[in-house]
């Protein structure tokens, strides 16, 4: 059986022991991610990183999932309990559903069973991941909502912005993929880029991979800024941003639900980059012609080159935290309505354009649809163009010290009058902690 045929057919206790497999699998990722995050910043700062629990520290992450799970469990007088403590639920179940559709290998034989390595899959699977991630944010909202915070309220506020204006990118991009694929099936989408363009040198002829990260590539330059900011990673962690916020919508929370928080972080971390894997870098298939070698796309060898395109994802995510400063506000949203949205547009529009004159190659369909497409980028070339703005003397000299201006002298706030009342008060004290007087009578 090929395709979504293949999904569907399993006995109940294979997609159990799938089920199983993949909570069992994202708890193991996020354990090493931590690790792995902290062990590439700290070969970035040139110090060690984690190294003492277990060979080269990979159960440090264990260590800190324990201590967090032993913490006190603090509850605020001010929040809705009910809300307070659903929220990190919300956010966890949101984040280990969205898993369920990405493939990570072909079909296989699974205790005599053949069985796609896929819990599920449907015609609009990616569409699943995108509306989880969409709803997963109301555990964020609702947290910095529930908690009786101005910090968790402003988080929650950050947060809700943040998601809409970077879904719309990330939306965007995964059109553009629908229109070269033809579907929004995981599997058939990773069946689409199984074979690329051929490349002849003579009597040798090299088959491309068929990635949608080389076809589509402004779409796949689009994705990766969108999830980062869709994960509220660094340099887009604004909501959770510990010099404005303190921790953001997590402030108030303590012990196990804190730890739900972060296992969903990292979880959708994880998941993005499979979905972008799926999307774009060829899925589970091999990196290299399959003529190469026959069975790198057979039996579980492909959880090889899934896992390994994983961990150069994640190396992506780590590095971006490790080398960019944070975001300020306006600028994040300068650059999700006013670049990302604004070109994916046009992008999609001149993609359109250009299947449509390939499906119907005629004068009218192909040109009119290209000099559209070729009208709207140089549009918005022109509109985003960078300028420098003229500088412009002032009409009066800087007054400030050292190029940085002060407040004029009259705006200074005078010393107040009770200073002067409490230091008259106030006895005055010797060296050895006995009072002046006392010490001058002790002497006479």
């Amino acid at each position: 059986m090929n395709g979504l045929e293949a999904f569907g057919q399993d006995p109940w206790w294979i997609v159990a022991i799938k089920a199983l497999g993949i909570f069992v699998l994202l708890v193991l990722l996020v354990l090493f991610t931590i690790w792995y995050e902290r062990r590439v910043v700290a070969r970035m700062q040139v110090r060690p990183g984690p190294n003492r629990n277990g060979p080269f520290g990979l159960l440090q992450s264990l260590a800190d999932g324990l201590k967090l799970a032993f913490k006190e469990d603090l509850l605020p007088k001010v929040s809705s309990k009910v809300v307070f403590v659903a929220a990190p639920m919300i956010m966890t179940v949101c984040a280990f559903t969205a898993f369920a559709v990405i493939p990570l290998g072909p079909v296989v034989n699974m205790f005599g069973v053949e069985t796609p390595l896929q819990l599920t899959d449907f015609p609009v699977a990616a569409l699943l991941i995108l509306a989880t991630s969409a709803v997963g944010v109301y555990g964020v909202v609702l947290g910095g909502w529930a908690s009786g915070s101005t910090y968790g309220l402003l988080g929650s506020l950050r947060a809700a912005a943040q998601v809409i204006s970077y879904e719309i990118g990330m939306g965007l991009s995964v059109l553009a993929v629908f229109l070269t694929a033809g579907t929004l099936s995981t599997s058939a989408i990773v069946d689409s880029q199984r074979v690329g363009p051929e490349l002849a040198f003579g009597d040798f002829t090299f088959t491309l991979p068929g990635w949608n990260a080389l076809i589509l590539f402004p779409s796949f330059i689009v994705f990766v800024i969108s999830i980062v900011g869709e994960t509220n990673r660094a340099p887009f962690d604004l909501p959770e941003a510990e010099s404005e916020l303190v921790a953001g919508f997590m402030t108030e929370y303590s012990s196990l639900k804190y730890a739900l928080f972060f296992l969903a972080e990292y979880i959708n971390i994880i998941t993005m980059s499979a979905l972008g894997i799926t999307l774009f870098l060829g899925g589970w298939a091999a990196p290299f012609p399959e003529s190469w070698w026959p069975g790198a796309n057979e039996g579980y060898m492909p959880l090889v080159w899934f896992f390994g395109k994983l961990l150069v994802f994640l190396f992506v995510f780590v590095w971006l935290r490790g080398t960019l400063p944070r975001f300020r506000y306006d600028q994040f949203m300068r650059l999700g309505w006013k670049v990302l949205v604004p070109g994916s547009l046009v992008w999609v529009m001149v993609l359109a354009a250009i299947r449509l004159g390939v499906e119907q190659p005629t004068w009218s369909a192909s040109w009119i649809g290209l000099i559209i497409g070729a009208i709207l980028v140089a549009g918005l070339c022109i509109m985003y163009w960078p300028t420098r703005k003229k500088y412009v003397e002032p009409a009066e000299p800087d007054t400030g010290v050292g190029g940085f201006p002060v407040p004029p002298m009259d705006l200074e706030v005078p010393p107040s009058p009770r200073v002067k009342e409490i230091s008259a008060e106030r006895e005055p004290v010797s060296v050895d902690g006995r009072s002046a007087d006392d010490s001058a009578g002790k002497e006479g």
